[in-house]
Parts: C-alpha cells; sequence; structure tokens
C-alpha cells in the first residue's frame, strides 16, 4: 500500500496470506497488553487493559507505574515497539521475524533498563495451546506490509465504531483493543446487571469472564477471523429470546451459531459500493434487535449525535 492511497483504501488482505504473523502479533501484543494489566488500576469489564488505536499503529496509553508514568506503542511504520518513560528515555524493539520469546525478552529487558520493572503471567490466554512466551518459537513470523494492512482496516473499523458510538448516552465503552482476542470492539450497555457468566475462555479463569459480563450489553467490532478477510462481528450477553433469528437486511451479514454472533464477512463489505454505509446498517441493525429483544430503555439510552449541529455551524470557532 502506498501512503497516497492507504487513507482511502480498504485493503485486500485474506487471512491465509498472513495467519502466520497474525498468529505473531496477537501473542506481541498479550505481551505489552499484560504490562498495562499489571500496573493500570481495575476499571470495570476489564477496560484498562486495552490497546487503542493510534496514528501509527496500536498503543497502551499513558501506564502508571508509582509516581510515574509510560507508554508503549507498536509503531507499524517504522516497525519497532516504542517505549517511552515520563523522563525522556525511551527504549525500542524492531519489530521484525523473530520468535515470542526473543519479542519477550528484549521488551522485558527494555523495561528494565528504563527503571520500569515489570513481573507478568508469561503466558497467553484465550488461545489453545497456551505456550509460556519464553517457550515459544512457533511463532516468529513478521511481514510488515501485511501488518500494514491489518492496522489500515483497524483504522476503517475505529471509525466506524466511534461514529456509532456517538448515537447513545447510556454506559458505553471506548473503542478498543483487546489482545485476548485480538479485537476491535465497542460495546452498549442496557444499565441492568447481567446473569453470571460461566466463563470457559481457553486459560482464562472463569472469574474474568464474570468481570467481563456482569451487565447486560451489546458489543460489536472487528476481529481478523470469521472470513477469509475478517469479519465485522455483532454479539448480546444475555441473548434475547428471538435474536439469532432476527433477519438483517444488510446483505452477505448471518448469525454464526458456532461463534453466537451475527457475522458481516470484512470482504463483503470492501466491495461494496458504500462500505461505510453497509457497515454502519449491520452495527444499528444488530444493536436495535438487542434492544428491542432485550427490552431497554432506549428513550433514555439513545441520543441524536447532531443535536448542537445548528449551533455548532452558527459558531465553528466557540462552543459558547
Amino acid at each position: 500500500m502506498s501512503e497516497s492511497s492507504s487513507s482511502a483504501a480498504w485493503p485486500k488482505l485474506r487471512l491465509a496470506e498472513w495467519s502466520d504473523t497474525r498468529d505473531t502479533l496477537h501473542m506481541w501484543t498479550q505481551v505489552v497488553g499484560k504490562i498495562r494489566l499489571a500496573h493500570a488500576p481495575l476499571l470495570n469489564h476489564w477496560w484498562q487493559v486495552t490497546l487503542y488505536l493510534s496514528p501509527r499503529g496500536l498503543t497502551t496509553s499513558s501506564i502508571p507505574y508509582a509516581d510515574r508514568l509510560f507508554d508503549i506503542e507498536f509503531d507499524f511504520f517504522a516497525h519497532r515497539l516504542v517505549i517511552r518513560a515520563d523522563n525522556g528515555a525511551t527504549r525500542t524493539v524492531a519489530l521484525v521475524p523473530k520468535s515470542v520469546a526473543q519479542f519477550y525478552t528484549e521488551t522485558m529487558r527494555a523495561l528494565d533498563e528504563l527503571g520500569l520493572e515489570t513481573r507478568i503471567q508469561g503466558r497467553p490466554n484465550e488461545v489453545n495451546p497456551s505456550i509460556p512466551f519464553l517457550e515459544d518459537t512457533r511463532h516468529c513470523s513478521y511481514d510488515a506490509q501485511a501488518v500494514q494492512a491489518f492496522w489500515r482496516q483497524l483504522v476503517h473499523a475505529n471509525r466506524l465504531l466511534n461514529e456509532f458510538r456517538s448515537a447513545f448516552t447510556g454506559k458505553s465503552s471506548p473503542v478498543h483493543f483487546f489482545w485476548g482476542a485480538m479485537d476491535l470492539a465497542y460495546t452498549r450497555f442496557s444499565g441492568r446487571t447481567a446473569p453470571e457468566h460461566d466463563g470457559g475462555a481457553p486459560h482464562c479463569a472463569d472469574w474474568v469472564m464474570v468481570e467481563g459480563y456482569s451487565h447486560e450489553l451489546s458489543s460489536c467490532g472487528f476481529w481478523p477471523g470469521g472470513g477469509d478477510e475478517g469479519a465485522f462481528y455483532a454479539y448480546s450477553y444475555p441473548e434475547p429470546d428471538g435474536y439469532r433469528d432476527h433477519r438483517l437486511q444488510v446483505p452477505g451479514a448471518t448469525y454464526a451459531a458456532d461463534l453466537g454472533e451475527f457475522i458481516l464477512p470484512y470482504e463483503t463489505v470492501r466491495a461494496a459500493d458504500d462500505p461505510n454505509a453497509l457497515v454502519t446498517e449491520f452495527l444499528r441493525e444488530t444493536y436495535e434487535a438487542a434492544a428491542e429483544l432485550g427490552k431497554w430503555d432506549r428513550n433514555v439510552l439513545e441520543c441524536n449525535p447532531q443535536r448542537w449541529a445548528e449551533k455548532r455551524a452558527a459558531a465553528p470557532w466557540s462552543l459558547r
């Protein structure tokens, strides 16, 4: 992808062509995510552990360390992991073909050199098998062009999920990247508690899932799976009666019973005349199915994101 075309194009990226790199990158993001987990105070639904889209890749945002701060960013243009401390010191780890074991060793050494000594659980979650990071020489691929194309997929998904988020005034999550399943996610909540989750995620304690699903929700996002080129997804917990049988009007969208989710393949979106409109309609329809069948108080929870458009247009230089 050239820089001139990357901002507009929905890149083609077949999973079969980068699955080794995807799986390696997944493990690398787990290492970095667990570093944030080790230091950030608990937030509801584990929101303190996630990564976020940045103009160059994926970032932790600021991480507290006693009375200090640092951050970590995957830079998918320079292809390096950058660790920045609040005293101006930095360290980098090259993003090149290397094993998870080597990446883990180099990253933890860089933290030590910055005076940011950290201990993490040394194996991945939500995957099977769960190979300890220091023993993982299986995952060792890095296709720089594929990684940048994946990031561009996330840029488009991030943009549309944030636009969708603007129409909801109830409790909702940021748009953030969960390194457990390697997906970009956004979640809305009804305001009611949910039945205790049964857990069952591989190599992840059940109580972790109980915290994640403590309240009724409708969640959506983008995942590099579920289709030949990845997929947009949507699900509800608890799933209301009739949800999986709801007939979506979005072309190409189906309910995947094995996943418990509605799926819209990325390749369908990329080939559409208006990809933005197709994704937006998928997000809207799946949410409305969850909210209507789940009897959410939509009058209280939703809003018009254009409610101040006229006043803002009349005085764009001022919010007063």
